[in-house]
């Protein structure tokens, strides 16, 4: 997601998930990208700070077990077992998501924030 502001600034959001920063079996490759994603991000950060003034920031947002269609092929039994590993004992929404999203993409709300790893996980614990 990439939005401008009226001052010629921008927002990056890339979109990861917490399997960067735990791994998980039979995920390698998925885990691996992810991870892609997030040294991506610091790096960028970085280079628009330096580069731009900080007027374009990048962040990333590591969404958790989020109920989407992809999910809906885990079985069920699975599903209860990581429910049970999440503090707030519920799986996101593409709508948690979206929010936070927004928020990284408001310079007015979070115009002090860039190269973060924002984790949306209702706080589970692989």
């Amino acid at each position: 997601v990439v939005t401008r502001t009226k001052r010629g600034g921008g927002s990056i959001v890339n979109i990861g998930s917490i399997i960067s920063q735990s791994g998980n079996v039979g995920q390698a490759n998925y885990a691996a990208s992810k991870g892609g994603v997030l040294s991506f991000t610091t790096s960028l950060a970085k280079e628009m700070a330096i580069r731009h003034d900080g007027i374009v920031r990048a962040n990333t947002v590591l969404p958790g077990f989020i109920e989407t269609p992809m999910s809906e092929a885990v079985p069920d039994h699975i599903k209860e077992r990581m429910r049970g590993k999440i503090a707030l004992g519920t799986f996101g929404t593409p709508y948690d998501i979206a929010n936070l999203v927004l928020f990284l993409s408001s310079w007015e709300r979070s115009g002090y924030i860039t190269g973060e790893k924002i984790e949306c996980s209702g706080m589970i614990a692989i």
